[in-house]
């Protein structure tokens, strides 16, 4: 009975943090939908006017399609060369590989207000700040460390006596990893690539710095309208990407035990 007791208080009390942790994310979609023309809770009544304003506006769509057309790209080019340099640290035989690997993690580590603030010093002499290829640069920076870490984690759990075997039936080195290691990890380099799109999609700080007029993310185009138009509009923005996070991530979820089986 005590053991009974003692696992009821520990799951109350994670119950307990995990709300309180999820309790503001939850309350930003009743905010979402409130009447009036300013952010109010409880909400005085329930409309969807703020969703519609925020699909009609010129810039948040602007903002909209910009963040979307990085946070893709970013994407495939984090993915492609995390998953190429996890291959490198975990199979490979390197000189230096603990500090390869390091540097790898390096974007992580250091606080991304520093990393903004470099960048903006690069990038501003060469004309980098505030257009796609200055982005894309930065966020498949910040993105890489994920993908490394999750493709990392999958490669030290990989059998090698599959590739082995394969590669003792006449496959190649390259047909090795396309046929039988890629299938395996498939679920974590897919993750991976959520967990990418997200470091882009969702990312701040570094926004801040090297977005302008000429091209601004959504996340930049939220700070704004917190300082100058704080509206109902910031809350539904924020309920849309919390929904695209879960949806993401639920997919990840999905394809992982439908891989187990």
């Amino acid at each position: 009975m005590l053991r009974a007791a003692g696992r009821l208080a520990a799951g109350l009390g994670t119950g307990s943090i995990l709300f309180f942790l999820l309790l503001p994310t939850l309350l930003v979609i009743p905010m979402s939908l409130n009447a009036t023309a300013y952010i109010q809770l409880p909400p005085s009544g329930l409309t969807l006017k703020w969703y519609l304003d925020y699909l009609s506006d010129p810039d948040w769509q602007a903002a909209t399609i910009f963040s979307l057309k990085i946070a893709l790209s970013t994407t495939a080019l984090a993915t492609t060369v995390g998953t190429l340099a996890s291959l490198a640290i975990v199979r490979g035989v390197l000189p230096g590989r603990g500090a390869i690997q390091a540097l790898a993690m390096a974007p992580m580590i250091v606080p991304h207000v520093v990393f903004g603030v470099a960048l903006y010093l690069v990038f501003s002499p060469i004309g980098l700040t505030g257009n796609f290829a200055g982005f894309l640069i930065a966020h498949s920076v910040l993105s890489i460390p994920y993908v490394v870490i999750t493709v990392g984690a999958a490669l030290e759990r990989f059998d090698p006596s599959l590739e082995l075997a394969a590669l003792s039936c006449g496959a190649s080195r390259t047909r090795a990893l396309l046929s039988v290691v890629f299938p395996v990890i498939a679920p974590a380099i897919a993750a991976a690539a959520v967990f990418a799109f997200l470091a882009s999609f969702d990312e701040a700080t570094v926004a801040f710095f090297i977005s302008d007029t000429g091209g601004k993310t959504i996340s930049r185009k939220m700070f704004e309208d917190i300082d100058f138009n704080l509206t109902p509009v910031i809350a539904a923005v924020s309920t849309m990407m919390v929904a695209i996070s879960l949806l993401l991530m639920g997919s990840v979820e999905l394809l992982r035990g439908r891989r187990e089986e």
